[in-house]
Formats: structure tokens, sequence, C-alpha cells
């Protein structure tokens, strides 16, 4: 069996784009396996998702690479061909509440996320945290500061530079990050936001929710920008809550919330399936 690819594109929307690359795809003696595609009315932009692989008599990568400019220069597209066997390396950020941490690692190490794990950062030091760390994924702890948080992203840019990080994820990393590291990251960082978005924002979401008598709970996983828990949402999740729940009972389901939430989000991205369109995604 041949090695799987998936090649995902987004452009205008313009007759003819779905022809050109399944076209180019036979021509390449390529065999799709899976399609999505997606017109967006709104923003008029098109989307698609292919997942193929070349039979033994193709061109191969390489030249299907080459050929493929042509095309993504027509129609002046986004995009990307990744072979699926390649993991992404991924760089894990934690701050004092390790749940979401404890069940990516977990996730990675029964196979079900496939990544590589490049290391994790934190603000504090690895016993603060209740995990048993595996001593073969390296952990950075990274004091931080007022006055030294521009030191301390520069600590993190070079691990991610050094490490040649492909996704960065803040599984409860409890620092905002600067508008320049937001920037720096756009597109490869995933947050968990412990609240369904817009509501409850800031801190003590679970006590503000318990306050205002609310029936359902959530949590939020999108992708990093600039504006404060505003990024392109990728997945989201609730759980009902009744009067006879207490506030920890809130803080309970919202700990599984938030890292089942986390999880498919972080897995979405792996397989090239949550796709930016402006300040929304498309997850195919």
């Amino acid at each position: 069996m041949t090695d799987s690819y998936i090649l995902t594109l987004s452009c205008d929307d313009q007759p003819g784009i779905v022809a050109a690359v399944t076209g180019m795809l036979f021509e390449a003696g390529g065999n799709i396996l899976e399609a999505q595609q997606f017109d967006d009315v709104e923003t008029v932009r098109f989307f698609l998702r292919i997942k193929f692989r070349f039979e033994p008599a193709s061109i191969g990568e390489a030249a299907f690479q080459e050929n493929f400019l042509a095309i993504a220069d027509r129609y002046t597209m986004d995009w990307r061909l990744r072979r699926m066997a390649d993991k992404q390396r991924v760089l894990l950020l934690v701050s004092k509440f390790d749940h979401c941490l404890g069940d990516l690692l977990y996730r990675h190490g029964i196979g079900e996320l496939n990544m590589h794990i490049a290391g994790i950062v934190s603000n504090h030091p690895s016993e603060a945290l209740s995990l048993n760390l595996s001593t073969e994924i390296p952990y950075f702890h990274l004091p931080i500061t007022k006055d030294t948080k521009p030191q301390q992203e520069a600590q993190i840019k070079e691990i991610v530079e050094r490490e040649k990080v492909d996704l960065v994820v803040l599984a409860r990393y409890m620092q905002v990050l600067s508008d320049d590291m937001s920037r720096y990251l756009s597109g490869r960082c995933i947050n968990i936001h412990h609240s369904f978005l817009p509501a409850f924002k800031g801190a003590k979401p679970y006590e503000q929710a318990h306050k205002r008598g609310v029936k359902m709970i959530g949590a939020t996983a999108h992708y990093v920008t600039a504006d404060l828990d505003e990024g392109p949402i990728i997945c989201q999740d609730v759980e009902p809550v009744t009067h006879v729940d207490t506030g920890e009972d809130f803080v309970r389901k919202g700990r599984d919330i938030e890292r089942r939430v986390l999880a498919q989000a972080v897995r979405l991205h792996l397989e090239d399936r949550a796709l930016l369109n402006g300040t929304k995604t498309v997850v195919f």
C-alpha cells in the first residue's frame, strides 16, 4: 500500500476548480479516497479537502507538487499537501491545571493523536503538576512576570524554531499571549477556553455561570488571535447542569468538557480538517 496524502486548499470561488484539481490528480496517477468541499456564499470562498494515494505508476509527490503550482497560480490558491505518515510536531503549553495536558498525553500514548510531542512548556516547574511526566518528552520551565513577558515569549519562539514545531497547544496555559506572539503563531496555535463562548468570559467563568443558574455549561477550542478569546472556533461542546449542582460540580463537569473539546480540536487540526475562513473555520 502506498502512502496516503491530504490536499487542502481555499481560494475565491469560480467555475472549474474541482475539475482542474481532480483532473490533475487523475493525470498524476492519484486515487481519491475521500473528498469534501464547501462553497461559502457569504465570503465567496471555496474550500476543498482531498485524501488520496499515488498508484504505483504515478509521477510521485515531487512531480505532482511542481505540476500543481500551475493550477494554484491560476486560481490564486492557499494550499497544502501533506503525507499522512509525517507526524506534525506539537508543543504543549500548560500552567498548573493539568487535566487537559494529561488527557492529550494519554491519547497520544495510545495512538489516538498522530503527532510527535516536541516538548512541554510551563511557567511552573514540573513538580507543580499532578502528572508523572515521561522523561522522553523535554520539559521547559520558563517562569514569567509582567516585566519578563517579552523575554519569556522569545524563549518560546526559540523552542518553536529549534524544534520545528508545527502546532502549539495551550492546554490551560493561563498566560495571555502578546499581540506579537499571537501574530507569530497565527493559524498554528489552539487554545481551550473554559466557557461556551462568548458567554461568561474572564475570571471564574464557572462561578459566574453558577450564580446565573445556567442549565448548560461548555468549552470552546479556537485558534489564537490577538483578540483575546475571539479567534476562529474549531469546536465546542456542552453538558447539562441543574439547580442541585454545586460550584464544585460545575468545575468537575467543566474539566471533562475541556478535555474532550481540546482533544477533538487538536485531532481535527492534525488531520487537516480545520481550514481558516476569516473569523470562522470550515471543519470537514
